[in-house]
């Protein structure tokens, strides 16, 4: 399927697609208020919310719109993440989003950005893109500090889906 990396690894984690059954797994992220608090739009009930991730998921794969694969950490085999490669459109043009998201109890530990890196590095060898996004909300300093330690600068701020974001870029090598 394009844009996905199933299959791929870095030092600590496994790429693979997300399945159903990961929806026990996932609900945590949605249950912990400081998973949202930037984006507006998203409905608060943790698995409503879950449940329409997991659609858009699902939507992804079928279209060939890329999609987010399930971080595995090797040496636990537990669901840490998500992260991907996303086709979007911003401000009238398709774009190819790097996205990622990490379970509560695994913050802070680099698993997002060596996960956007494997993301990128995949990326730019298979020739998907010359340039690669992150869509990341104003007041997301974390998700911020994933995006340029994957070499990704600021190129401008817009809304998207009614958030002010803004969107990090880089470029091929």
């Amino acid at each position: 399927m394009l844009y996905l990396l199933d299959g791929y690894e870095t030092e600590r984690l496994l790429f693979r697609k997300i399945k159903p059954s990961d929806f026990n797994t996932w609900l945590p992220f949605h249950e912990e208020p400081l998973s949202s608090q930037f984006w507006e739009g998203l409905p608060k009930n943790p698995k409503i919310a879950c449940q329409q991730q997991f659609n858009r998921i699902f939507e992804r794969y079928e279209k060939g719109l890329g999609g987010m694969n399930a971080l595995i950490l090797k040496n636990k085999n537990s669901l840490v993440g998500l992260c991907g490669l996303l086709v979007q459109e911003v401000d009238g043009k398709e774009e190819l989003e790097i996205g990622y998201s990490i379970l509560p109890q695994y913050w802070k530990m680099g698993l997002a950005t060596e996960a956007a890196i494997k993301c990128r590095e995949v990326a730019f060898k298979e020739e998907w893109a010359s340039s690669l996004i992150s869509i990341i909300h104003v007041d997301n300093i974390p998700s911020q500090k994933v995006a340029l330690n994957n070499g990704m600068m600021l190129d401008k701020t817009t809304v998207y889906n009614d958030n002010p974001v803004h969107i990090f870029r880089t470029h091929t090598p």
